[in-house]
């Protein structure tokens, strides 16, 4: 096998590389343009209230994410500490998502139901009045901010440019719904609660009024993470995953596409083997390595006459 040629021309090189990370990619991903989609179908999900997409703002815009993660891996102790493990189709509506890559806290995908609205309340405000141990930093101007959301129904006009499937009428009433959601028992409560299934409605941050804070939105938020799923009745393999009819297709290709990936792998490793112990080729490879030798013993020699 002569290889001078790639390593004396450049372009050449470039474009083996390229050919060969090209095929690596296409088994990889030519069996997605199989499938509608790559997230699973699942019962119960829905996009976010405006009050609920509001605090999902506020907790990025405080980067919230840099402590607390919202995704439960598949290992035994996390399932046992937080619960059902994380499922892509909880995350189809976050843009973007916040899976996050640290904790600093304890993940937050299923914290819903753990705390009363009040905790939460009094948590942000002073996080060691109930953590003594916590070094989170607290959050006091929150239940005295108002919440700005002038612009709320341009926010839900965005998401559902980018797939998010809010409906004429929720982009209508997102500012009748926003405040609807911290007035319990009145008819626009109920109203949104027929567009937006098991949402929380209740003034969160415990303040009298129908003036929704930020602390408001926060907490909503919060307390809507893990709840659209019904895991007891989650079939993990069922007919919810993926798409549906073509599932098969997409596992058959898939399976191939792995397949080829691993004979390919064998087949360049035999042929290295082999290229390496072919006769002539061993022979030249043990005289270049004596020549190392040499040279180095030289080097050694030169340096203990200096």
């Amino acid at each position: 096998m002569q290889h001078e040629i790639f390593e004396k021309n450049s372009l050449i090189l470039l474009i083996g590389i390229l050919l060969v990370v090209s095929v690596g990619g296409i088994v990889q991903i030519a069996p997605l343009f199989w499938v509608e989609s790559t997230i699973e179908t699942v019962k119960g999900m829905r996009p976010y209230t405006p009050l609920e997409q509001a605090g999902r703002d506020i907790y990025v815009r405080e980067g919230c994410y840099g402590c607390h993660s919202q995704m439960v891996r598949t290992l035994r102790d996390e399932v046992e500490r937080y619960g059902h493990y994380s499922l892509a189709a909880e995350s189809m509506y976050d843009h973007p998502f916040q899976w996050g890559s640290k904790r600093t806290g304890p993940d937050l995908a299923r914290v819903v139901g753990k705390y009363s609205d009040q905790w939460h309340a009094e948590h942000m405000i002073n996080p060691r009045s109930l953590v003594p141990e916590s070094i989170m930093p607290g959050y006091p101007w929150l239940k005295e901010s108002k919440l700005d959301a002038e612009d709320i129904v341009a926010r839900l006009k965005t998401l559902k440019l980018v797939g998010v499937p809010y409906s004429n009428e929720m982009i209508d009433k997102a500012k009748q719904d926003l405040t609807a959601q911290v007035t319990p028992d009145s008819r626009p409560a109920r109203d949104m609660l027929r567009r937006y299934p098991k949402a929380k409605v209740g003034k969160f941050d415990g303040k009298p009024g129908n003036e929704p804070s930020e602390l408001d939105a926060l907490i909503a938020y919060l307390q809507v993470l893990g709840t659209l799923v019904d895991f007891p009745t989650f079939d993990a393999s069922g007919p919810n995953l993926r798409c549906g009819a073509k599932s098969m297709t997409y596992d058959s290709i898939a399976t191939l596409s792995q397949v080829i990936s691993l004979l390919m792998f064998v087949a360049m490793f035999l042929a290295v083997v082999v290229y390496a112990l072919w006769p002539s080729n061993k022979s030249r490879f043990e005289a270049a390595q004596r020549r190392a030798l040499d040279l180095k013993a030289q080097g050694l020699a030169d340096r203990g006459r200096r």
